[in-house]
């Protein structure tokens, strides 16, 4: 079905008849078209080419092109094959390396860690058309080639893997991605203002070497003579031997991902070689943001992607809108502090607004924006007027259990683009999906009513997917996420606001189950959520153990960095599918799990015949099993209880014609919270 979507928006594409001169060149023939001999930079990414402005390496290439650099990129080489990285022959300033949109190893594999069947960021949804690291990969296959020409990884595998940071499909440490690459610099954290800097630095002749000074750079060196106002880690050796000096390190890290208040980081390995980060870039002004998202891009994949039905992730993107960057919502499990930063930048509503009035000119534009939005959708601004000058505080959150007194939430701003974007001609509908932070609104006393009424009336189609991830406040305050009576009173406040519209539109939480912090008392008390809101998940995440977050380094170490308290943390496969089971009881397939988890955490009163139970005493008979139980472990049909027709209230047997089955979920129905 996906490939099948991904072709239409080929053919799409195709109409609008974009010509290939468009595109930065991937082939030797292509530069040669444009005149160029020798390239300045050569881009390998591990991703198909995409010159979209969602994704990280048309951003890059374009921001060099507006800088007078020749550019040109091979995506997806054949990492076997040193020929592949040849294409253009040597660049004359160097080799720029990134995975891609994604982690290499999460576009690889699930948390399971079994291996996805489809990558959409590949031709027609292909799997295995980059190697597990890539940047570390490509890297080495360039060296081998090219062995003084300085290379530059960057990307999101790169710029979460700088420093010593927990490998979680090896589950072991793992070394800066500078120590296993070969690579020269790291260009880490959104990378347009340093990438600038490294390029006119080597177009001036400076070495490679010699580009120690550049902010959202990490280098590597054998001397610290020349290296100032720094803080030592802890060694590779003593974190390597010590969970607890990792966690010590990583708490480090985390102090210093404000670009204000940032130190210089210094990590040691053996043989007299250092590991330096330079504090991280400054984010983009507003001014500088527009001017990056004005840049040419064609919106497209290359055309060469046309026969394999192109690359199915420009489907979700092309007709979204990127209206900010970074986050101060902090949430444990997520990257982004280390990646984006704190410090929330916005585009100018003019410069969305002309990129929405471009994207209503296309001809296969039916009317629908899919998103407005970024990390956070309705984050427009800095968590407060101190950041810009002073930089995020290192000693407490923004948001976390309870917003900071001094938190400026505001959603003025973003009402009026949403307004605007509504208002121009050929726009039906303005979607927002990405993801809603439920407690800003709530802390915006004075404009958080009008947003959410907004929201309700013009901009959302049926479900609204917010991330509450749990309901235990034990793991919510060990997720950075507020406690579970707000969600609730959110959850009241948009169903109010749909009663008096007259609207029936409901809330699809998004549920973590393994995250630390949760021990099988708390998978419980999630599993009893599901129970009284009707919810009937058909996919749970696990939690997934991702470098360079606050919640994986829980995961490896048992602390919690920031306190260095003991987390207690869910680790084996066994316990992992109790934990998921319980939130899934209502499948038959689970039973057994979720009875061994009941009776493990001492709640063999949810094992009954009344309301309050999750599973019967007995083991049921899955609908069409004819006694050999085939269907157990394939799920429930979706015409059985919770299935598809369950949700959209199709008659079922009274519960006394039906012994063994799940008990009727209370208080909720259709899996979604009703109106009050």
């Amino acid at each position: 079905m996906a490939k099948k979507n991904t072709r239409n928006n080929s053919k799409a594409a195709g109409e609008t008849a974009v010509p290939l001169s468009a595109f930065l060149p991937t082939t030797r023939a292509e530069a040669d078209a444009r005149g160029w001999g020798q390239l300045d930079f050569v881009y390998v990414s591990g991703d198909a080419y995409v010159d979209h402005s969602s994704f990280g390496p048309a951003i890059i290439t374009r921001v060099l092109e507006s800088h007078g650099y020749k550019v040109g990129i091979i995506a997806q080489p054949d990492w076997n094959d040193p020929e592949s990285v040849a294409v253009f022959g040597e660049p004359r300033l160097g080799f720029l390396v990134s995975a891609g949109n994604m982690d290499s190893m999460v576009n690889h594999y699930t948390v399971n860690k079994k291996h996805r069947h489809e990558d959409a960021y590949s031709p027609g949804g292909e799997a295995g058309r980059r190697p597990n690291h890539a940047a570390v990969v490509y890297s080495n296959l360039i060296r081998r080639t090219f062995k003084k020409t300085p290379i530059i990884l960057g990307g999101i595998e790169a710029s979460l893997r700088r420093l010593a940071h927990y490998d979680y499909w090896s589950d072991t440490l793992k070394r800066s991605i500078l120590m296993d690459s070969g690579a020269d610099l790291v260009s880490y954290g959104m990378g347009e203002r340093s990438i600038v800097e490294i390029a006119d630095a080597l177009a001036s002749g400076l070495s490679v070497a010699d580009l120690t000074f550049i902010d959202g750079t990490v280098y590597r060196t054998r001397s610290l003579d020349h290296v100032v106002d720094y803080v030592m880690l802890p060694s590779w050796e003593e974190v390597s031997a010590s969970k607890r000096a990792f966690a010590e390190s990583f708490a480090e890290q985390y102090r210093a991902s404000d670009p204000i208040t940032g130190k210089r980081l210094v990590e040691a390995y053996p043989h007299g070689v250092y590991v330096v980060q330079n504090p991280p870039a400054l984010p983009l002004s507003t001014a500088e943001l527009d001017a990056v998202y004005r840049l040419p891009f064609t919106g497209r994949w290359h055309p060469s992607y046309d026969a394999s039905g192109g690359v199915p992730a420009l489907s979700e993107m092309r007709f979204s809108l990127t209206s900010c960057r970074g986050c101060f919502g902090e949430c444990s499990f997520c990257a982004l502090t280390f990646h984006q930063g704190r410090i929330v930048t916005a585009r100018s509503q003019e410069s969305i607004v002309e990129e929405a009035e471009r994207m209503t000119a296309e001809p296969d534009f039916k009317g629908y924006i899919n998103d407005v939005g970024g990390p956070t959708a309705n984050f427009r601004a800095p968590a407060c007027a101190k950041q810009l000058k002073a930089g995020a505080c290192t000693d407490k959150r923004c948001l976390g259990s309870e917003p900071c007194r001094a938190l400026r939430a505001d959603h003025r701003d973003y009402v009026g683009l949403l307004r605007r974007l509504r208002k121009l001609p050929g726009v039906k509908k303005v979607f927002v999906r990405s993801g809603i932070r439920f407690d800003y609104v709530l802390a915006d006393r004075e404009g958080g009513e009008t947003f959410l009424r907004e929201l309700v009336d013009h901009h959302v189609s049926g479900q609204l997917r917010v991330a509450p991830e749990h309901v235990s406040d034990t793991v919510l305050a060990a997720m950075g996420k507020p406690p579970r009576a707000v969600y609730d009173r959110f959850c009241e406040a948009f169903d109010d606001l749909n009663r008096e519209a007259g609207k029936k539109q409901y809330i699809v939480p998004y549920l973590m189950s393994s995250h630390p912090g949760s021990t099988l008392k708390e998978a419980v008390e999630l599993a009893e959520y599901v129970r009284d809101m009707g919810f009937n998940p058909e996919q749970v995440q696990d939690f997934y153990p991702t470098p360079s977050t606050i919640s994986t380094c829980m995961y490896y170490t048992g602390l919690d960095p920031l306190t260095m308290e003991e987390a207690y943390v869910p680790r084996t496969p066994h316990e992992k599918a109790l934990q998921r089971a319980l939130i899934q009881y209502r499948n038959p397939a689970n039973y057994d799990l979720v009875r061994e988890a009941l009776v493990k955490a001492g709640r063999s009163d949810l094992i009954g015949w009344d309301e309050k139970a999750l599973i019967r005493p007995k083991r049921p008979k899955a609908t069409g099993e004819g006694g050999n139980g085939k269907r157990a472990g394939k799920g429930p049909k979706r015409d059985q209880r919770g299935g598809a027709s369950a949700a959209k209230g199709a008659p079922r047997p009274a519960q006394s014609q039906r012994p063994g089955k799940p008990p009727k979920a209370n208080g909720r129905k259709g899996g979604i919270r009703k109106g009050r």
